[in-house]
Protein backbone atom coordinates (compact mmCIF):
# COMPACT_ATOMS: atom_id res chain seq x y z
CA UNK A 1 0.00 0.00 0.00
CA UNK A 2 1.54 3.37 -1.27
CA UNK A 3 1.77 6.05 1.80
CA UNK A 4 -0.19 9.00 1.23
CA UNK A 5 2.74 11.93 1.23
CA UNK A 6 0.27 14.21 2.19
CA UNK A 7 -1.05 12.97 5.83
CA UNK A 8 -4.60 14.47 6.43
CA UNK A 9 -4.43 17.24 8.84
CA UNK A 10 -6.01 18.31 12.28
CA UNK A 11 -8.87 20.03 11.08
CA UNK A 12 -8.30 23.23 12.61
CA UNK A 13 -9.72 27.05 11.58
CA UNK A 14 -6.57 28.05 10.34
CA UNK A 15 -6.12 24.77 8.35
CA UNK A 16 -8.81 25.23 6.19
CA UNK A 17 -6.70 26.47 3.33
CA UNK A 18 -3.70 24.70 4.26
CA UNK A 19 -2.02 27.00 5.84
CA UNK A 20 0.09 24.54 7.49
CA UNK A 21 -0.11 21.32 9.35
CA UNK A 22 1.15 20.13 12.30
CA UNK A 23 2.28 16.32 11.17
CA UNK A 24 5.04 17.96 8.67
CA UNK A 25 5.92 21.23 10.04
CA UNK A 26 9.71 19.86 9.86
CA UNK A 27 9.15 19.09 6.29
CA UNK A 28 7.53 22.51 5.25
CA UNK A 29 10.46 24.67 7.49
CA UNK A 30 13.26 22.65 5.24
CA UNK A 31 11.81 23.73 1.96
CA UNK A 32 10.96 27.03 3.25
CA UNK A 33 14.68 27.23 4.11
CA UNK A 34 16.32 26.13 1.06
CA UNK A 35 13.80 27.95 -0.86
CA UNK A 36 14.30 31.27 1.07
CA UNK A 37 18.24 31.00 0.85
CA UNK A 38 18.45 30.46 -2.92
CA UNK A 39 16.38 33.24 -3.12
CA UNK A 40 18.33 35.83 -2.41
CA UNK A 41 21.13 35.92 -4.59
CA UNK A 42 18.23 34.96 -7.01
CA UNK A 43 16.39 38.24 -6.21
CA UNK A 44 19.49 40.22 -6.66
CA UNK A 45 20.07 39.06 -10.27
CA UNK A 46 16.38 39.33 -10.86
CA UNK A 47 16.74 43.33 -10.36
CA UNK A 48 19.70 43.33 -12.10
CA UNK A 49 18.03 41.92 -14.94
CA UNK A 50 15.26 44.89 -14.90
CA UNK A 51 17.73 47.02 -14.89
CA UNK A 52 16.99 48.96 -11.25
CA UNK A 53 18.63 48.58 -7.55
CA UNK A 54 19.50 44.71 -7.21
CA UNK A 55 17.67 45.22 -3.81
CA UNK A 56 14.20 46.20 -5.25
CA UNK A 57 14.57 42.43 -6.93
CA UNK A 58 15.44 41.05 -3.01
CA UNK A 59 12.63 43.16 -1.57
CA UNK A 60 9.82 41.75 -3.85
CA UNK A 61 10.98 38.29 -3.26
CA UNK A 62 10.64 38.67 0.43
CA UNK A 63 7.26 40.35 0.64
CA UNK A 64 6.15 38.94 -2.64
CA UNK A 65 6.33 35.20 -1.36
CA UNK A 66 5.04 35.59 2.00
CA UNK A 67 1.82 38.06 1.14
CA UNK A 68 1.31 34.96 -1.42
CA UNK A 69 1.02 32.28 0.55
CA UNK A 70 -1.98 33.60 1.94
CA UNK A 71 -4.34 34.22 -0.89
CA UNK A 72 -3.36 31.75 -3.86
CA UNK A 73 -5.72 29.13 -4.75
CA UNK A 74 -2.56 27.19 -4.80
CA UNK A 75 -1.11 25.69 -1.81
CA UNK A 76 2.60 25.72 -3.13
CA UNK A 77 3.06 27.99 -5.87
CA UNK A 78 5.72 31.04 -5.08
CA UNK A 79 4.94 34.39 -5.93
CA UNK A 80 8.24 36.42 -6.57
CA UNK A 81 9.59 38.65 -9.41
CA UNK A 82 10.43 36.94 -12.49
CA UNK A 83 12.96 37.05 -15.06
CA UNK A 84 10.22 36.99 -18.02
CA UNK A 85 8.86 39.82 -16.01
CA UNK A 86 11.93 41.88 -15.52
CA UNK A 87 13.00 41.84 -19.07
CA UNK A 88 9.50 44.07 -19.52
CA UNK A 89 10.53 46.20 -16.63
CA UNK A 90 13.98 46.76 -17.94
CA UNK A 91 12.34 48.30 -20.98
CA UNK A 92 9.87 51.29 -19.26
CA UNK A 93 12.22 54.15 -19.38
CA UNK A 94 10.44 55.93 -16.41
CA UNK A 95 11.80 52.98 -14.53
CA UNK A 96 15.21 52.72 -15.43
CA UNK A 97 16.13 56.31 -15.70
CA UNK A 98 14.25 56.80 -12.30
CA UNK A 99 16.45 58.09 -8.72
CA UNK A 100 16.28 56.49 -6.05
CA UNK A 101 13.68 56.01 -3.94
CA UNK A 102 12.03 54.59 -7.50
CA UNK A 103 8.77 55.46 -6.96
CA UNK A 104 7.69 54.84 -11.01
CA UNK A 105 9.08 50.83 -10.31
CA UNK A 106 6.59 51.23 -7.12
CA UNK A 107 3.54 52.40 -9.07
CA UNK A 108 4.47 49.84 -11.79
CA UNK A 109 4.09 47.06 -8.98
CA UNK A 110 1.03 48.38 -7.29
CA UNK A 111 -0.32 49.02 -10.63
CA UNK A 112 0.34 45.50 -12.02
CA UNK A 113 -0.88 44.05 -8.76
CA UNK A 114 -4.47 45.49 -9.03
CA UNK A 115 -4.61 44.54 -12.73
CA UNK A 116 -4.41 40.90 -11.43
CA UNK A 117 -6.54 41.37 -8.96
CA UNK A 118 -9.36 42.79 -10.88
CA UNK A 119 -8.72 39.75 -13.30
CA UNK A 120 -9.23 37.70 -10.03
CA UNK A 121 -12.08 38.60 -8.68
CA UNK A 122 -13.82 38.75 -11.77
CA UNK A 123 -12.98 35.17 -12.82
CA UNK A 124 -10.84 35.64 -16.01
CA UNK A 125 -8.80 33.01 -15.43
CA UNK A 126 -10.43 30.96 -18.28
CA UNK A 127 -9.37 33.39 -20.62
CA UNK A 128 -5.68 32.49 -20.49
CA UNK A 129 -6.47 29.17 -22.35
CA UNK A 130 -6.89 31.47 -25.61
CA UNK A 131 -3.22 32.37 -25.44
CA UNK A 132 -2.39 29.96 -28.39
CA UNK A 133 0.94 27.42 -27.60
CA UNK A 134 2.56 28.87 -30.82
CA UNK A 135 2.99 32.55 -29.56
CA UNK A 136 4.06 31.46 -26.08
CA UNK A 137 6.84 29.08 -27.29
CA UNK A 138 7.78 32.03 -29.24
CA UNK A 139 7.49 34.66 -26.21
CA UNK A 140 9.30 31.78 -23.95
CA UNK A 141 12.34 31.27 -25.97
CA UNK A 142 13.33 35.05 -26.92
CA UNK A 143 12.94 35.71 -23.58
CA UNK A 144 15.39 32.91 -22.92
CA UNK A 145 17.46 34.64 -25.48
CA UNK A 146 17.35 38.12 -23.99
CA UNK A 147 18.08 36.48 -20.62
CA UNK A 148 21.45 35.34 -21.65
CA UNK A 149 22.12 38.67 -23.88
CA UNK A 150 21.53 40.97 -21.20
CA UNK A 151 24.16 39.40 -18.94
CA UNK A 152 27.00 39.76 -21.26
CA UNK A 153 28.28 43.10 -20.47
CA UNK A 154 28.42 42.13 -16.28
CA UNK A 155 29.93 38.82 -17.45
CA UNK A 156 32.40 40.41 -19.45
CA UNK A 157 33.12 43.62 -18.23
CA UNK A 158 32.78 45.03 -21.55
CA UNK A 159 29.94 48.18 -21.87
CA UNK A 160 28.72 47.31 -25.16
CA UNK A 161 26.56 49.69 -27.10
CA UNK A 162 23.23 49.45 -29.56
CA UNK A 163 20.18 50.17 -29.59
CA UNK A 164 18.64 46.22 -27.99
CA UNK A 165 20.52 43.43 -26.99
CA UNK A 166 21.27 41.81 -30.24
CA UNK A 167 23.00 44.55 -31.52
CA UNK A 168 24.98 44.79 -28.14
CA UNK A 169 25.52 41.50 -28.52
CA UNK A 170 27.40 41.79 -32.14
CA UNK A 171 29.12 44.34 -30.68
CA UNK A 172 30.98 42.48 -27.77
CA UNK A 173 31.67 40.15 -30.44
CA UNK A 174 33.38 42.76 -32.20
CA UNK A 175 35.60 44.10 -29.41
CA UNK A 176 36.99 40.86 -27.74
CA UNK A 177 40.51 42.51 -27.14
CA UNK A 178 38.69 44.66 -24.58
CA UNK A 179 37.03 42.02 -22.95
CA UNK A 180 37.73 42.29 -18.85
CA UNK A 181 39.78 38.85 -18.21
CA UNK A 182 39.47 38.67 -14.65
CA UNK A 183 35.33 39.39 -14.70
CA UNK A 184 35.18 36.52 -17.22
CA UNK A 185 36.94 34.27 -15.46
CA UNK A 186 34.44 34.82 -12.43
CA UNK A 187 31.68 34.36 -14.64
CA UNK A 188 32.59 30.93 -16.04
CA UNK A 189 34.05 29.61 -13.05
CA UNK A 190 30.12 30.33 -11.51
CA UNK A 191 28.70 28.65 -14.42
CA UNK A 192 31.10 25.66 -13.83
CA UNK A 193 30.75 25.77 -10.05
CA UNK A 194 26.56 25.77 -10.64
CA UNK A 195 26.31 22.96 -12.83
CA UNK A 196 28.96 20.94 -10.78
CA UNK A 197 27.45 21.75 -7.25
CA UNK A 198 23.80 21.01 -8.50
CA UNK A 199 24.61 17.50 -8.86
CA UNK A 200 25.60 16.97 -5.44
CA UNK A 201 23.96 16.43 -2.14
CA UNK A 202 23.91 20.53 -1.84
CA UNK A 203 21.40 19.99 -5.03
CA UNK A 204 19.50 23.56 -5.16
CA UNK A 205 21.98 25.22 -2.76
CA UNK A 206 24.68 24.22 -5.06
CA UNK A 207 23.55 27.35 -6.92
CA UNK A 208 23.75 30.07 -3.93
CA UNK A 209 27.24 28.06 -2.76
CA UNK A 210 29.03 28.43 -6.42
CA UNK A 211 27.62 32.23 -6.42
CA UNK A 212 29.54 33.31 -2.68
CA UNK A 213 32.71 31.33 -3.66
CA UNK A 214 33.32 32.63 -7.07
CA UNK A 215 32.55 36.02 -4.86
CA UNK A 216 35.13 34.67 -2.68
CA UNK A 217 37.85 34.33 -5.25
CA UNK A 218 37.69 38.23 -5.98
CA UNK A 219 39.31 39.63 -3.06
CA UNK A 220 41.76 36.31 -3.02
CA UNK A 221 42.79 36.70 -6.16
CA UNK A 222 43.41 40.63 -6.14
CA UNK A 223 40.75 40.89 -8.70
CA UNK A 224 39.69 44.43 -7.55
CA UNK A 225 38.48 45.70 -10.48
CA UNK A 226 35.38 43.08 -10.54
CA UNK A 227 32.45 44.96 -10.18
CA UNK A 228 30.68 44.43 -7.30
CA UNK A 229 26.55 44.15 -5.90
CA UNK A 230 27.74 47.31 -3.71
CA UNK A 231 29.37 49.49 -6.39
CA UNK A 232 25.80 49.49 -8.64
CA UNK A 233 23.58 49.86 -5.39
CA UNK A 234 23.48 50.45 -1.68
CA UNK A 235 22.56 46.77 -0.30
CA UNK A 236 21.26 47.87 3.18
CA UNK A 237 20.73 45.78 6.47
CA UNK A 238 17.26 47.04 7.21
CA UNK A 239 13.74 46.18 6.01
CA UNK A 240 11.99 48.29 3.13
CA UNK A 241 9.47 50.93 5.01
CA UNK A 242 6.54 51.24 3.25
CA UNK A 243 6.22 53.73 0.20
CA UNK A 244 2.93 55.18 -1.73
CA UNK A 245 2.72 54.58 -5.38
CA UNK A 246 1.87 57.93 -7.65
CA UNK A 247 -1.40 58.45 -9.48
CA UNK A 248 0.18 61.03 -11.83
CA UNK A 249 2.13 57.98 -13.58
CA UNK A 250 -0.30 55.72 -13.83
CA UNK A 251 -1.50 56.49 -17.42
CA UNK A 252 2.16 56.73 -18.99
CA UNK A 253 2.89 52.77 -17.11
CA UNK A 254 -0.81 51.38 -18.18
CA UNK A 255 0.45 49.69 -21.33
CA UNK A 256 3.68 48.16 -19.37
CA UNK A 257 1.23 46.79 -17.14
CA UNK A 258 -1.07 45.51 -18.91
CA UNK A 259 1.92 43.20 -20.24
CA UNK A 260 3.09 42.33 -17.16
CA UNK A 261 -0.19 41.19 -16.43
CA UNK A 262 -0.53 39.15 -19.14
CA UNK A 263 2.40 37.43 -18.62
CA UNK A 264 2.16 37.21 -14.84
CA UNK A 265 -1.18 35.63 -15.35
CA UNK A 266 -0.05 33.20 -18.21
CA UNK A 267 2.31 31.76 -16.00
CA UNK A 268 0.28 31.61 -13.23
CA UNK A 269 -2.15 29.60 -14.99
CA UNK A 270 0.41 26.90 -16.13
CA UNK A 271 1.57 27.13 -12.44
CA UNK A 272 -2.32 26.15 -11.41
CA UNK A 273 -2.71 23.35 -14.13
CA UNK A 274 0.63 21.31 -13.17
CA UNK A 275 0.81 21.29 -9.57
CA UNK A 276 -2.14 19.89 -7.48
CA UNK A 277 -2.88 21.16 -4.18
CA UNK A 278 -2.27 18.41 -1.20
CA UNK A 279 -6.00 16.82 -1.58
CA UNK A 280 -5.40 15.88 -5.19
CA UNK A 281 -7.56 18.86 -6.65
CA UNK A 282 -6.47 21.65 -9.32
CA UNK A 283 -6.18 24.94 -7.82
CA UNK A 284 -8.25 28.06 -9.37
CA UNK A 285 -6.57 30.30 -11.86
CA UNK A 286 -8.75 33.23 -10.81
CA UNK A 287 -7.84 32.20 -7.47
CA UNK A 288 -4.56 32.42 -8.29
CA UNK A 289 -4.58 35.64 -10.03
CA UNK A 290 -6.06 37.38 -6.90
CA UNK A 291 -2.76 35.89 -4.49
CA UNK A 292 -0.50 37.48 -7.04
CA UNK A 293 -2.25 40.66 -7.78
CA UNK A 294 -2.24 41.14 -3.46
CA UNK A 295 0.91 40.30 -3.29
CA UNK A 296 2.27 42.48 -6.23
CA UNK A 297 0.18 45.29 -4.80
CA UNK A 298 2.25 44.40 -1.03
CA UNK A 299 5.57 44.38 -3.01
CA UNK A 300 4.86 47.50 -4.77
CA UNK A 301 3.99 49.53 -1.30
CA UNK A 302 7.39 47.76 0.35
CA UNK A 303 10.13 48.69 -2.80
CA UNK A 304 9.52 45.77 -4.84
CA UNK A 305 9.32 45.22 -7.74
CA UNK A 306 6.19 43.40 -10.32
CA UNK A 307 5.68 40.03 -9.20
CA UNK A 308 4.28 36.89 -10.61
CA UNK A 309 4.00 33.09 -10.07
CA UNK A 310 7.32 31.56 -10.47
CA UNK A 311 7.55 28.03 -11.79
CA UNK A 312 11.27 27.39 -11.18
CA UNK A 313 10.50 28.52 -7.16
CA UNK A 314 7.57 26.68 -7.08
CA UNK A 315 8.81 23.46 -8.59
CA UNK A 316 12.33 23.90 -6.21
CA UNK A 317 9.75 24.11 -2.59
CA UNK A 318 7.57 21.10 -4.10
CA UNK A 319 10.79 19.35 -4.76
CA UNK A 320 12.48 20.38 -1.27
CA UNK A 321 9.30 18.79 0.70
CA UNK A 322 6.77 21.42 0.85
CA UNK A 323 3.70 20.21 2.21
CA UNK A 324 1.94 23.19 2.83
CA UNK A 325 1.77 27.06 2.83
CA UNK A 326 4.11 27.06 5.50
CA UNK A 327 6.86 26.54 3.71
CA UNK A 328 6.78 29.79 1.53
CA UNK A 329 6.07 31.70 4.60
CA UNK A 330 8.94 31.11 5.98
CA UNK A 331 10.61 31.52 2.71
CA UNK A 332 9.67 35.12 3.07
CA UNK A 333 11.05 34.84 6.86
CA UNK A 334 14.39 33.57 6.01
CA UNK A 335 14.77 36.26 3.37
CA UNK A 336 13.76 39.16 5.79
CA UNK A 337 16.59 38.09 8.48
CA UNK A 338 19.19 37.62 5.57
CA UNK A 339 18.48 41.25 4.91
CA UNK A 340 18.65 42.58 8.40
CA UNK A 341 21.84 39.85 9.58
CA UNK A 342 23.55 39.98 6.36
CA UNK A 343 22.74 42.71 4.29
CA UNK A 344 26.63 43.88 4.08
CA UNK A 345 27.60 40.47 3.07
CA UNK A 346 25.81 40.61 0.16
CA UNK A 347 27.05 43.38 -1.18
CA UNK A 348 30.04 41.70 -1.58
CA UNK A 349 28.33 39.39 -4.46
CA UNK A 350 30.03 39.78 -7.37
CA UNK A 351 27.87 40.74 -10.75
CA UNK A 352 29.53 38.53 -12.57
CA UNK A 353 28.50 35.36 -10.82
CA UNK A 354 25.19 36.97 -10.61
CA UNK A 355 25.37 37.20 -14.14
CA UNK A 356 26.57 33.64 -14.97
CA UNK A 357 23.48 32.46 -12.66
CA UNK A 358 20.94 34.69 -15.07
CA UNK A 359 23.16 32.75 -18.33
CA UNK A 360 22.70 29.55 -16.67
CA UNK A 361 18.93 30.35 -15.95
CA UNK A 362 18.69 31.77 -19.53
CA UNK A 363 19.61 28.69 -21.36
CA UNK A 364 17.68 26.25 -18.98
CA UNK A 365 14.09 28.51 -19.97
CA UNK A 366 15.16 27.50 -23.74
CA UNK A 367 12.43 25.02 -24.70
CA UNK A 368 14.00 23.70 -28.14
CA UNK A 369 12.52 20.58 -28.30
CA UNK A 370 8.28 23.11 -28.21
CA UNK A 371 9.81 25.03 -30.90
CA UNK A 372 10.47 21.67 -32.79
CA UNK A 373 7.15 20.74 -31.88
CA UNK A 374 5.34 24.07 -33.32
CA UNK A 375 7.48 24.04 -36.23
CA UNK A 376 6.29 20.40 -37.38
CA UNK A 377 2.59 21.83 -37.10
CA UNK A 378 1.93 23.89 -40.15
CA UNK A 379 2.85 27.12 -42.24
CA UNK A 380 0.09 29.34 -39.39
CA UNK A 381 1.71 28.35 -36.17
CA UNK A 382 4.96 28.82 -37.90
CA UNK A 383 4.40 32.27 -38.73
CA UNK A 384 2.87 33.58 -35.37
CA UNK A 385 6.12 31.92 -33.25
CA UNK A 386 7.94 33.51 -35.88
CA UNK A 387 6.42 37.32 -35.89
CA UNK A 388 6.34 36.82 -31.72
CA UNK A 389 10.40 35.55 -31.29
CA UNK A 390 11.61 38.32 -33.63
CA UNK A 391 8.88 41.10 -32.49
CA UNK A 392 10.60 40.24 -28.87
CA UNK A 393 13.92 40.63 -30.06
CA UNK A 394 13.83 43.37 -31.62
CA UNK A 395 11.40 46.04 -29.68
CA UNK A 396 10.71 46.67 -26.60
CA UNK A 397 9.24 43.47 -24.54
CA UNK A 398 6.03 44.91 -23.65
CA UNK A 399 4.48 46.21 -26.86
CA UNK A 400 5.85 42.60 -28.28
CA UNK A 401 3.49 40.98 -25.46
CA UNK A 402 1.01 43.02 -26.89
CA UNK A 403 1.97 41.72 -30.53
CA UNK A 404 1.25 38.42 -29.02
CA UNK A 405 -1.90 38.67 -27.27
CA UNK A 406 -3.17 40.69 -31.06
CA UNK A 407 -1.61 37.44 -32.45
CA UNK A 408 -3.67 35.50 -30.36
CA UNK A 409 -6.74 37.13 -30.93
CA UNK A 410 -6.60 36.52 -34.82
CA UNK A 411 -5.81 33.37 -34.98
CA UNK A 412 -8.37 32.39 -32.84
CA UNK A 413 -10.90 34.61 -34.52
CA UNK A 414 -9.23 33.01 -37.94
CA UNK A 415 -9.72 29.44 -36.98
CA UNK A 416 -13.37 29.68 -35.85
CA UNK A 417 -14.25 31.84 -38.75
CA UNK A 418 -13.15 29.04 -41.19
CA UNK A 419 -14.33 26.24 -39.34
CA UNK A 420 -17.99 26.72 -40.26
CA UNK A 421 -19.61 23.88 -42.13
CA UNK A 422 -23.02 24.08 -43.19
CA UNK A 423 -24.98 20.67 -44.42
CA UNK A 424 -27.79 19.70 -45.43
CA UNK A 425 -30.56 16.82 -43.86
CA UNK A 426 -32.00 13.81 -46.09
CA UNK A 427 -35.10 12.21 -44.33
CA UNK A 428 -36.20 8.81 -45.06
CA UNK A 429 -39.45 7.36 -43.27
CA UNK A 430 -37.90 4.75 -40.42
CA UNK A 431 -33.99 6.03 -41.15
CA UNK A 432 -31.92 8.14 -39.99
CA UNK A 433 -30.94 11.58 -41.12
CA UNK A 434 -28.41 11.26 -43.91
CA UNK A 435 -25.73 14.26 -44.49
CA UNK A 436 -25.25 15.49 -47.58
CA UNK A 437 -24.01 19.03 -49.12
CA UNK A 438 -25.87 21.32 -49.54
CA UNK A 439 -27.92 22.39 -53.01
CA UNK A 440 -26.17 24.84 -54.74
CA UNK A 441 -29.58 26.83 -55.47
CA UNK A 442 -32.96 26.60 -53.31
CA UNK A 443 -35.33 23.87 -55.15
CA UNK A 444 -38.48 25.32 -55.40
CA UNK A 445 -41.80 23.76 -54.08
CA UNK A 446 -39.18 21.51 -51.65
CA UNK A 447 -38.17 21.51 -47.86
CA UNK A 448 -34.73 21.88 -46.80
CA UNK A 449 -32.99 21.39 -44.02
CA UNK A 450 -29.78 22.70 -42.99
CA UNK A 451 -27.48 22.11 -39.78
CA UNK A 452 -24.59 24.39 -39.47
CA UNK A 453 -22.06 23.00 -37.53
CA UNK A 454 -19.09 25.26 -36.05
CA UNK A 455 -19.14 29.02 -34.21
CA UNK A 456 -21.76 31.17 -35.36
CA UNK A 457 -19.96 34.24 -34.07
CA UNK A 458 -20.15 37.47 -36.08
CA UNK A 459 -16.35 37.07 -38.21
CA UNK A 460 -18.31 33.45 -39.04
CA UNK A 461 -21.27 34.66 -40.43
CA UNK A 462 -19.95 35.64 -43.80
CA UNK A 463 -18.66 32.39 -44.16
CA UNK A 464 -21.89 30.65 -43.38
CA UNK A 465 -23.37 32.90 -45.44
CA UNK A 466 -21.35 31.73 -48.66
CA UNK A 467 -22.33 27.82 -47.84
CA UNK A 468 -26.71 29.37 -47.92
CA UNK A 469 -28.59 27.71 -51.16
CA UNK A 470 -28.76 30.78 -53.54
CA UNK A 471 -32.56 32.17 -54.01
CA UNK A 472 -33.50 32.03 -57.41
CA UNK A 473 -36.25 32.98 -59.31
CA UNK A 474 -37.07 29.03 -58.97
CA UNK A 475 -37.04 28.90 -55.85
CA UNK A 476 -40.85 29.66 -55.23
CA UNK A 477 -42.85 28.12 -52.86
CA UNK A 478 -40.17 26.96 -50.62
CA UNK A 479 -39.08 26.28 -46.89
CA UNK A 480 -35.77 26.18 -45.93
CA UNK A 481 -35.54 24.99 -41.73
CA UNK A 482 -32.32 26.13 -40.32
CA UNK A 483 -31.10 23.83 -37.27
CA UNK A 484 -29.99 25.89 -34.27
CA UNK A 485 -30.10 23.31 -31.44
CA UNK A 486 -26.92 23.86 -30.64
CA UNK A 487 -26.67 27.49 -30.35
CA UNK A 488 -27.68 29.19 -27.31
CA UNK A 489 -27.19 33.19 -28.53
CA UNK A 490 -26.60 35.12 -32.05
CA UNK A 491 -24.62 37.92 -32.81
CA UNK A 492 -26.13 40.94 -34.54
CA UNK A 493 -23.75 40.04 -37.53
CA UNK A 494 -25.42 36.54 -38.09
CA UNK A 495 -28.78 37.85 -37.06
CA UNK A 496 -28.68 40.23 -40.11
CA UNK A 497 -27.50 37.37 -42.68
CA UNK A 498 -30.72 35.68 -41.64
CA UNK A 499 -32.67 38.48 -42.09
CA UNK A 500 -31.73 38.78 -45.38
CA UNK A 501 -31.93 35.12 -46.39
CA UNK A 502 -35.81 35.81 -44.91
CA UNK A 503 -36.20 38.42 -47.17
CA UNK A 504 -34.55 36.72 -50.45
CA UNK A 505 -36.78 33.99 -49.65
CA UNK A 506 -39.87 35.94 -49.03
CA UNK A 507 -39.67 37.68 -52.54
CA UNK A 508 -39.71 34.33 -54.16
CA UNK A 509 -42.62 33.33 -52.18
CA UNK A 510 -40.93 31.06 -49.61
CA UNK A 511 -40.36 30.66 -45.99
CA UNK A 512 -37.57 30.64 -43.59
CA UNK A 513 -37.83 28.55 -40.87
CA UNK A 514 -35.98 28.36 -37.25
CA UNK A 515 -36.04 24.90 -35.41
CA UNK A 516 -34.09 24.38 -32.34
CA UNK A 517 -34.44 27.87 -30.85
CA UNK A 518 -33.54 28.29 -27.81
CA UNK A 519 -35.61 30.74 -25.28
CA UNK A 520 -32.16 33.10 -25.27
CA UNK A 521 -32.38 33.42 -29.01
CA UNK A 522 -36.19 33.99 -28.70
CA UNK A 523 -35.91 37.07 -27.13
CA UNK A 524 -32.92 38.54 -29.01
CA UNK A 525 -35.21 37.47 -32.26
CA UNK A 526 -37.99 39.23 -30.69
CA UNK A 527 -35.89 42.40 -29.20
CA UNK A 528 -34.69 42.86 -32.99
CA UNK A 529 -38.19 42.62 -34.33
CA UNK A 530 -37.12 39.38 -36.51
CA UNK A 531 -39.51 37.72 -34.80
CA UNK A 532 -42.46 39.55 -36.36
CA UNK A 533 -40.71 39.23 -39.89
CA UNK A 534 -40.30 35.62 -39.81
CA UNK A 535 -43.44 35.03 -38.30
CA UNK A 536 -43.97 33.74 -34.66
CA UNK A 537 -45.10 30.21 -36.30
CA UNK A 538 -41.95 30.12 -38.46
CA UNK A 539 -40.09 29.73 -35.16
CA UNK A 540 -40.30 26.32 -33.14
CA UNK A 541 -38.59 26.09 -29.69
CA UNK A 542 -36.39 23.92 -28.82
CA UNK A 543 -37.23 20.82 -25.80
CA UNK A 544 -35.64 17.96 -24.07
CA UNK A 545 -36.65 15.55 -27.15
CA UNK A 546 -34.10 15.61 -29.57
CA UNK A 547 -35.72 15.90 -33.32
CA UNK A 548 -39.10 16.81 -31.66
CA UNK A 549 -39.09 20.80 -32.80
CA UNK A 550 -37.28 19.84 -35.99
CA UNK A 551 -40.26 17.17 -36.99
CA UNK A 552 -42.47 20.31 -36.11
CA UNK A 553 -41.19 22.69 -38.57
CA UNK A 554 -41.06 19.77 -41.01
CA UNK A 555 -45.01 19.34 -40.91
CA UNK A 556 -45.77 22.80 -40.78
CA UNK A 557 -43.20 23.69 -44.07
CA UNK A 558 -45.11 20.62 -45.87
CA UNK A 559 -48.36 21.65 -44.99
CA UNK A 560 -47.63 25.37 -45.78
CA UNK A 561 -46.13 24.31 -49.34
CA UNK A 562 -49.08 21.57 -50.07
CA UNK A 563 -51.40 24.62 -49.51
CA UNK A 564 -49.71 26.21 -51.90
CA UNK A 565 -49.85 23.35 -54.26
CA UNK A 566 -53.20 23.12 -54.54
CA UNK A 567 -55.27 24.09 -57.72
Amino acid sequence: MIKNPFPIPVKLPFQRRGLFNPATIREDLSAGLVLGIQSIPDGLACGLLAMVNPVYGLYSYMTAVFTGAFFTSSVFTSVQATSTMALIIANVPAVTQAQSPNIPLFTLAVLTGVLMLTAGLFKLGSLVRFVPNSVMVGFINAVALLIVLGQLDSFTGYQSTGPNRVVRAFDISRNFDQIHVPTLVIGVLTIILILTLEQTRLNALGMVVAIFFASLVVPLAGADKVQLARDVANIPNSLPTPILPSLQLVPDLLISALALTFVGLVQGAGISASIPNPDGHSPDASGDFVGQGVAGIVAGLFQGMPVGSSMSATSLVVAAGARSRLANIFAGVVIALSIVFFGRLVGLIAMPALAGLLIVIGFRTLKLSQLTNVWKTGLTQQVVMLITFIACLLISLQYAVLIGVGLAMLLFVNRNSNQVRVVAWQLEPGQLPREVAPPKEVPGGQVTILVPYGSLFYAAAPVFNEQLPKVTEDSRYAVIILSLRSETELGSTFLGVLNQYGEALRQQKSLLMLAGVAPTIKQQLARTGMLRSLGRDNVFLCDSIIGQSLQEAIDAAETWIAARSEP
